[in-house]
């Protein structure tokens, strides 16, 4: 054991001391793999991205972009606190401080291609008719369902298109897994986020009295840029009854060409008959909002929502919601003792970006009843926010991307007291 301990100790000093300055940084040895593994899924032929980054031709003229967006930490669109809250990430897809400097390292001492023997093979990705959560399950979906089709003019307000479809059960069934995504190339380029409302006469849902949409219909799965599916933790999913629809809220807006834009959403059902023992709701906490949200010219202003868990709850991920002047949002519980715990803090949040942050399950947080959900939201309303169109401009809550709104996108599991027990005796400081 000990001599596998040295030889261990040599080889990483051996491969420390050669990234060093024995050798050059390269593109085919160092660069590579580290674009397959976070940067690829969007920086490659016909995916979202603006340029490929597969090959060494693609990269080089890029480089000192890639550097700057690195460094700066706008790519990949990873703009968590990883010092705060959760820190253990099912997606995380930042870079280390390791590749950054090794990226860094390779841009300023001239981006050299290296040995063509080096390069990694090609990575295989999903096509783009392919939904992307089948290779994780194993199984194409169950059922599809689509959107009425909308043709964006070139030039126009935005659009909010809301149509109905039915869901085909004629008994209750278990969803695991569900996808949404834009039917085409073209059709993401102007759809903003796609909601899709589950409508159904549902006593369980999670507040069915409530005004919010969210929480009187439920929710099956909200869509935006850097969002794609969502696979439930083993023993969990949402329930479909019989004669349920999909309310469609897709919000688009003009990009300069006339554009077909169509939705459609998959689901991955639990076979008949098998019920899970956890069901999770897809749960919009609210930080301020309606006539209360009030954004001054030339200002920052922070703003909070409380929500009270009326049951105990597993938090599975949080995707911050707001538009062009949002800046960053926090996520916090105070438990019913008093004491607050700071689950996440997205520091640097991008419209462009609605990143999905989903937590290991070992560790989502899991709270008491009683547990307040304290959510804080900042907006940026002046001239340094580069993605403000008019810092001169008062602002207040609406659902126009030149209106703000502030909440946080999660999946909430509810599970018994009983089951919070259990959790928390195994978990004690």
């Amino acid at each position: 054991m000990k001599e596998i301990r040295i030889l261990l100790v040599v080889s990483t000093c051996a491969f420390a001391a050669d990234l060093g300055g024995n050798r050059p940084v390269t593109f085919t040895k160092d660069v590579a793999p580290i674009l397959q593994e976070k940067c690829q899924e969007c920086h490659r032929a016909g995916a979202m991205a603006p340029m490929s980054l597969v090959t060494y031709e693609e990269a080089r003229p890029w480089a000192k972009s890639i550097r700057q967006r690195v460094v700066t930490r706008q790519m990949p669109p990873w703009h968590i606190d990883m010092t705060v809250g959760v820190h253990k990430f099912k997606n995380d897809m930042s870079l280390s401080d390791d590749q950054i400097n090794i990226i860094t390292r390779w841009v300023d001492n001239g981006a050299l291609q290296g040995d063509v023997k080096d390069m990694p093979p090609p990575k295989q990705w999903p096509k783009a008719n392919e939904w992307q959560a089948a290779k994780e399950i194993g199984a194409q979906p169950d059922l599809i369902i689509e959107a009425t089709s909308y043709t964006m003019p070139a030039k126009n307000q935005d659009v909010w298109w809301r149509p109905l479809a039915d869901i085909p059960l004629t008994e209750p069934r278990w969803v695991r897994a569900v996808e949404v995504r834009p039917t085409t190339a073209a059709a993401r380029k102007t759809i903003h986020h796609a909601v899709a409302y589950l409508v159904q006469d549902d006593a369980d849902a999670p507040d069915a009295n409530s005004t919010n949409d969210a929480d009187r219909q439920g929710v099956l799965m909200e869509w935006a840029i850097g969002k794609s599916y969502d696979i439930f933790h083993p023993n969990t999913g949402k329930l479909l009854l019989p004669g349920s629809k999909i309310s469609w809220d897709v919000h688009l807006h003009a990009v300069g060409e006339e554009i077909p834009s169509g939705v459609q959403l998959a689901l991955w059902l639990y076979p008949k008959g098998q019920e899970p023992k956890y069901r999770t709701h897809l749960t919009a906490f609210p930080g301020k909002t309606g006539p209360n949200l009030d954004i001054p010219p030339n200002s920052i202003i922070e703003s909070q929502g409380f929500t009270v868990l009326k049951q105990a709850a597993i938090l599975e991920n949080i995707q911050p919601h707001m538009h062009l002047r949002g800046k960053a949002m926090a996520l916090e519980a105070i438990l019913p003792d008093g004491s607050n715990q700071m689950i996440s803090y997205v520091g640097n949040f991008n419209f462009n970006w609605m990143t999905n942050y989903i937590y290991d399950e070992d560790a989502a947080p899991v709270l008491p009843k009683g547990t307040v959900i304290k959510v804080t939201a900042w907006h940026d309303n002046t001239s340094n926010n580069p993605h403000n169109p008019d810092p001169d401009q008062w602002v207040g809550y609406g659902h126009r991307t030149v209106d703000e709104m502030a909440h946080a996108w999660v999946n909430v599991t509810y599970i018994s007291d009983e089951d919070y027990s259990a959790w928390a005796s195994k978990h004690k400081k």
